[in-house]
């Protein structure tokens, strides 16, 4: 039994059986024991999973080109603050800058000049250990990020609010459909952790099942994310004017909560290994449930940040201009098939270009039109 079991059986002989919600927030977050709060995970092909930025740099560099033409709608803005948060490595924010400022070999021209000093990249991250291998990463950038551990101490920034993977990790309710809706909690005995039926811990529970599941059918087994409206409530206080840029796998309610997927979407990954078993290598596996795209807009357009392109994304990958730049890598790199195979799990269907999906959401006056979803926009699914 390691350190983090202890608590939680402890809390539980306490409390009586707790919420799931509350058992994945610990085992995801509690401090110094939690999979995402003590020593940095391995992400990667040795660790427990892979994202697009660990794939190829590219990804970063498209997305730079995606937040240049935000920056562009803005005025051209003498300070432009990305924001990411659940950086991971770092990556994106290598990648982004290495190319704009030619560090990669990338020609650059006037513009893309103005664009780059114009750009204060600001990394949101409370794991000082996770902080410390950022900024080995980006030493080269000193002038050009700043780390801080919440969000609301961002201030008020006019660009762009990023995160790739980050939703999917917000702890979240599970709840199952008997002769009425019930909630799923995590209780503990001698033979172990069970799953524990009992009554709604909060209203606000039926109230989402109501919004985007009405039709849930007996035996349905699904999850509930309350995180994703207050994390937009914080947004909305530090964003004066700018774009949210989310990045992660998921699908709308009607996808997400049809009779095909009445066991829910949560999955353990193990060192690449996926699994169902929540009690298992507690503290040491990831725990993740997909995303409710149609909560993001719909609790985004409380606060008016309007939903302005919707899609997966290896369409918006191409939409943005993939093919130019793996023409310029042709042209320069001695490794190119083998940096085009890991280009391609970026954008094809049977990579990362249709599970993950690319989602823009817009602060301020004027409507935009951007080039990530100019082959195709999907806001009507949502």
């Amino acid at each position: 039994m390691n350190s983090l079991e202890k608590k939680l059986i402890d809390r539980i002989a306490r409390e009586g059986p707790i919420t799931f919600e509350s058992f994945m927030a610990m085992v995801l977050y509690e401090p110094e024991n939690g999979y995402y709060s003590g020593t940095p995970r391995r992400i990667g092909r040795e660790g427990d999973f892979y994202t697009s930025s660990h794939l190829h740099p590219l990804f970063g560099i498209m997305l730079g080109w995606q937040i240049r033409e935000m920056w562009a709608f803005l005025g051209k803005p003498d300070k432009f603050c990305v924001v990411e948060m659940g950086a991971g490595e770092g990556f994106v924010c290598r990648d982004m800058l290495d190319h704009f400022s030619g560090s990669d070999g990338n020609i650059i021209n006037e513009e893309d000049e103005v664009f780059y000093s114009s750009l204060q990249y600001m990394i949101i991250e409370q794991n000082h250990f996770q902080q410390q291998r950022q900024k080995d990463l980006l030493i080269d950038y000193e002038d050009k990020v700043l780390w801080q551990k919440n969000l609301h101490d961002a201030g008020i920034v006019t660009g762009c609010i990023l995160s790739n993977e980050l939703l999917d990790a917000f702890p979240v309710h599970l709840v199952t459909m008997e002769d009425e809706l019930r909630e799923v909690y995590v209780g503990h005995d001698s033979r172990g952790f069970f799953e524990h039926p009992g009554p709604l811990s909060s209203e606000a529970i039926k109230e989402y099942v109501m919004d985007f599941a009405p039709a849930l059918e007996r035996g349905h087994i699904t999850e509930v994310n309350l995180r994703i409206r207050s994390w937009l409530q914080e947004i909305d206080a530090v964003l004066g004017k700018g774009f949210i840029l989310t990045i992660d796998y998921g699908f709308p309610a009607r996808e997400y909560y049809n009779e095909d997927r009445n066991r829910g979407t949560l999955m353990c990954y193990y060192r690449h290994r996926l699994s169902e078993d929540f009690f298992s290598n507690i503290g040491d596996q990831d725990i993740t449930a997909h995303v409710n795209f149609s909560s993001l807009k719909r609790w985004g357009e409380e606060r008016e940040l309007r939903t302005i392109g919707y899609c997966g994304q290896g369409t918006f990958l191409l939409a943005a201009g993939i093919d130019r730049e793996i023409s310029r890598l042709a042209g320069s790199s001695k490794d190119y098939l083998s940096e085009l195979g890991r280009i391609k799990k970026l954008f094809l269907p049977q990579g990362l270009g249709e599970s993950h999906k690319v989602m823009v959401q817009y602060k301020g006056p004027g409507l935009p039109k951007l080039q990530g979803f100019s082959i195709r926009n999907q806001v009507g699914l949502l």
